[in-house]
């Protein structure tokens, strides 16, 4: 497929990191980051760069630096090993089944939460795709399913043609899911593609399809971008957008408001503002204070209609999807409630936490 001949002219090496970047250095240093956390940025993504400027919000998503070697985190922050039912196949909350479909993406994001997997091994990927289907079957309480990975269109269109045929054919199923980064980082994956859009279109007819995508920044939205985003709607998918609330890229109100209006004006829903995770490698990059964090998303809602207010900020923990609600009576206390639980014991529970000036995350 002509996309896939695509990918393989992104950058993935030391070497062509450091013809593209002058403050880049090709050496053993930097070969041994890559090896650690690949990199592959596509040559799309990579024509939104300021090369001129070291502190791009583009380029950190993408491009490597040494802080992704600080060892503090943790490389499963939610908990996804011990909700693993299967290889590839998780299921947190009883109504929604996540599909781990593949390891690859168009583009290697530096603050990704699978940074434990993505790009480097498929040990954690659903091979025995039968096992899934029947798990799926066998368990109505499940309602819907996320396929993701990776990137969920990194798979080849017949993959994504067996899955549709097999859960549209589930009857407790109400939609399904996909978690793809391509209408950001790779659009042509969808335009240059009529297969993809058919398939879409057919199996949208038998049960609802959602794309769960992630814009960051109001510089991703451009015509490339835009028209992934009207071939999705024009093939009769509902698009959501999950940001990630990340230092240095749109921990501003301004920048996360202007943001949410793209939104709104492209027929996307906003659906999460997500803290990022302390991950390894990630903590110490991205992480924005949750003091700071609701001051930013508070001042990005009052930018907003009242279409651009839908969304949630939310951490995503052990023990379930937590909304940080707003700041309690006394100094530095934040309400929190569980949006969605692992246990029914915290299904719905508000509690709230005072929290220090750096606190990023809490247990």
């Amino acid at each position: 497929m002509k996309w896939m001949q695509e990918l393989q002219k992104n950058v993935t090496t030391g070497e062509e990191l450091a013809c593209c970047f002058p403050d880049i250095q090709s050496d053993r240093r930097t070969e041994e980051m890559i090896r650690k956390y690949p990199v592959s940025i596509p040559a799309y993504y990579l024509s939104l760069i300021d090369k001129d400027d070291v502190q791009d919000p583009i380029r950190k998503m993408c491009v490597p630096s040494f802080g992704e070697l600080d060892l503090e985190g943790d490389m499963d922050t939610s908990g996804e090993g011990e909700n693993t039912v299967l290889q590839g196949l998780q299921h947190k909350y009883s109504q929604t089944a996540l599909v781990l479909s593949t390891d690859r993406c168009a583009m290697y994001c530096r603050y990704c939460f699978r940074k434990r997997m993505v790009g480097k091994v498929a040990e954690e990927t659903a091979v025995d795709r039968e096992s899934v289907y029947r798990y799926i079957r066998e368990h109505p309480e499940i309602t819907n399913v996320l396929v993701s990975g990776g990137d969920a269109f990194l798979n080849e269109n017949s993959v994504l043609q067996e899955y549709l045929e097999n859960l549209t054919a589930i009857p407790h199923l109400d939609y399904i899911r996909f978690g793809t980064k391509t209408p950001v980082t790779f659009p042509q994956r969808i335009t240059e593609d009529g297969e993809l859009k058919e398939l879409l279109c057919r199996y949208g007819k038998k049960k609802q399809i959602y794309v769960i995508t992630q814009f960051n920044h109001s510089r991703e939205f451009t015509e490339q971008s835009e028209a992934a985003v009207k071939c999705l709607q024009e093939a009769g998918i509902i698009v959501k957008n999950q940001t990630v609330l990340l230092k240095g890229v749109n921990d501003s109100g301004e920048v996360l408001g202007e943001l949410l209006k793209c939104f709104t004006r492209m027929g996307i829903i906003p659906y999460y503002v997500f803290q990022c995770r302390p991950v390894t490698g990630v903590l110490n990059q991205f992480q924005v204070p949750l003091l700071r964090g609701y001051e930013i998303v508070e001042q990005a809602k009052n930018m907003q209609n009242g279409n651009g207010k839908c969304f949630r900020y939310i951490m995503s923990t052990r023990r379930g999807k937590i909304e940080i609600l707003g700041k309690g009576a006394g100094d530095n206390e934040m309400i929190f409630k569980f949006h969605q639980a692992k246990r029914q014991e915290d299904k719905g529970r508000i509690f709230v936490r005072t929290l220090g000036p750096d606190d990023c995350w809490i247990e």
